[in-house]
């Protein structure tokens, strides 16, 4: 129900009630000041009555002396002589049935020595009457009967009933402008209502105008609302901005983000903790961290934070999609809710270069520890064969000095390259547009010399109008080292082949070999930096352990990927797969 239907109809029942009771109550007033009037009329007539008569005339005729035929006539007034039995001695009106009047309340009032009145309808007459009574009094000052005067008088109702009519036609018209008036008041009232609920919801301001209807009152609390309906909509409009900006945060961090509350129940999950979880399409506000990422360790460092009331760190190692290692970070959530968030950063790639970079030392210092041990025997044994005058002793011994210089040489220039791939040398360069087969070409060139001394024949199929976008020194560099050691894991008179083709929008680069091949379990990791399948013989052919490193690298340089398939004692295939686009 509307306010105006509300306010109309309580406000029209509490003005018909109030109407309704003011005109019973005034009724039954008027009704009782009615007969109170009369009965005192009555009772001062009855008393000048009794003076005009005679009080001792009175007492004769109840003690027999005096007559009562000769009172006077009464007109409309009816007199009663009661005995102190309750026999009626004289009547004014009545001569015959007249019944024992002892227990009329009047009577037995005057019977008493009290003057009383009383109102009803005569047993004798049946005509509503008043009765005013006075007791008459003997000459010991004792009551020897009761002196009664009575008059009819019209019903109440009888006497307003000229008056009703008008009374009801005004009453009727009263009645319609208290209607009215509350109709008007409950109108604007639920006006005023209406205007400030649809500023409390809406907060929009009224049309000009609209404030002329509208009590002082209301206007007052209307500026009240508007200011604070201003200052709320101000703070929401600065909340929403900060959770944007929060979200905007939380999105953006590569780090996974979960905030709970005390019972660790999921409040917020950012899009990367979602990701590592597998959550995307899943509800977490009904989730408990246990239920969302089913690890114990993760809630027994939420629960130590948590117990502690400060930040707490440690690390840990989860199964989603690989072995990965996590440092997480744990802090208490201020405030009258409380809760805990975490933070979980992905140290795994730190871990692993760590790791990389402490085997990269070592196989450095592995690697040149040989020799540079040998440089300097063999420099000291060719003093001792200069003394000698050892010719033969001394060149040999140059050889092997020259070849382990060679050997450190290669390593460093290859460590060089490698650094310079990792550091994105192609910065500043741009790529440029190359005949495939010329880069090949290119290649086959600088190792030919090697190629002729072990009779292995070197096979080119490349298309001449093969086109495509490279860093031409570094993908010479590649195609050297695959070729480089094709030749040199190959056996005397074997071919090497180079095909170069587009496949599935990707420029494919191929050197076949037949020589000795690698087996399975080697092929994961011989793009790794320094590992060897034969450690013996690769030092032996001169190699540093990085030449296929290297390779990757390139690849990678040029968006594109390196690979290796290859049987034991069959050969092997190394492919570079660059996007065409690239």
């Amino acid at each position: 129900m509307t306010v105006f239907k509300k306010s109309f109809l309580t406000l029209g029942l509490i003005a018909l009630g109030f109407a309704s009771v003011l005109v019973i109550s005034s009724l039954v007033f008027m009704n009782s000041l009615y007969y109170q009037l009369n009965t005192d009329g009555l009772k001062n007539t009855a008393r000048v009555l009794l003076s005009a008569i005679g009080e001792e005339r009175i007492a004769g005729i109840f003690a027999e002396k005096e007559s009562a035929a000769d009172l006077p006539d009464m007109g409309d007034y009816r007199l009663t002589l009661v005995a102190v039995s309750g026999n009626v001695i004289w009547d004014s009106h009545i001569t015959d049935r007249i019944v024992n009047h002892i227990d009329r309340e009047e009577i037995i009032a005057a019977l008493e020595g009290k003057q009383a009145g009383g109102r009803r309808d005569s047993v004798s007459t049946g005509i509503k009457r008043i009765y005013y009574a006075l007791p008459v009094f003997g000459n010991s000052g004792e009551v020897i009967g009761v002196f009664r005067l009575s008059l009819s008088i019209p019903d109440f109702s009888a006497r307003i009933s000229p008056i009703i009519p008008p009374f009801v036609i005004f009453s009727s018209l009263m009645t319609l402008l208290a209607f009215f008036s509350i109709y008007a008041y409950s109108r604007s009232f639920a006006s005023s209502i209406g205007r400030i609920v649809s500023i409390t919801r809406t907060g929009t301001s009224l049309l000009p105008g609209e404030n002329l209807h509208v009590t002082p009152e209301f206007l007052s609390l209307e500026k009240a609302l508007r200011a604070m309906i201003s200052e709320l909509n101000s703070r929401i409009e600065n909340a929403k901005a900060e959770s944007r900006r929060l979200e905007a945060i939380l999105n953006g961090m590569s780090e996974a983000v979960f905030a709970m509350d005390t019972e660790f129940n999921l409040e917020i999950v950012n899009p990367k903790a979602r990701e590592l979880f597998n959550l995307e399409n899943r509800e977490i506000k009904t989730m408990t961290l246990l239920e969302a990422t089913r690890s114990t360790e993760l809630v027994n460092t939420a629960r130590i934070a948590a117990n502690m009331g400060a930040p707490f760190e440690t690390e840990l190692t989860f199964h989603t999609g690989g072995e990965r290692q996590f440092q997480i970070y744990a802090s208490v959530l201020e405030g009258e809710n409380g809760g805990v968030v975490l933070v979980l950063l992905d140290i795994t790639k730190i871990i692993k270069l760590e790791r990389i970079r402490k085997d990269f030392v070592a196989n450095v210092s592995h690697e040149l520890r040989t020799p540079i041990q040998l440089v300097k025997g063999f420099s000291e044994t060719l003093l001792d064969a200069v003394n000698d005058g050892d010719k033969k002793s001394i060149i040999h011994f140059i050889e092997i000095i020259q070849k382990n210089a060679a050997n450190m040489e290669n390593l460093t220039n290859d460590l060089l390259a490698l650094a310079d791939l990792e550091n994105n040398s192609s910065s500043g360069r741009e790529l440029e547009e190359f005949d495939v087969a010329f880069i090949i070409n290119e290649a086959v060139s600088s190792v030919e010399s090697q190629a002729e001394k072990k009779q292995i024949e070197i096979i080119i199929d490349c298309p001449d109008n093969l086109k495509a976008k490279f860093y031409g020194s570094f993908m010479v560099q590649a195609l050297i080292n695959l070729i480089d050691n094709g030749i040199k894991y190959s056996s005397p008179k074997s071919k090497i082949r180079i095909n170069a083709f587009v496949d599935n929008s990707e420029l494919t680069i191929e050197v076949r070999d037949k020589g000795i091949g690698i087996s399975a379990e080697h092929q994961k990791r011989i793009f790794e930096r320094f590992y060897r399948v034969d450690r013996s013989r690769s030092k032996e052919e001169g190699g540093t352990g990085l030449g296929l490193a290297i390779v990757r690298h390139i690849a990678l340089l040029h968006k594109g990927k390196a690979e290796a398939e290859s049987r034991a004692g069959e050969g092997s295939v190394f492919r570079i797969r660059i996007p065409c686009g690239s």
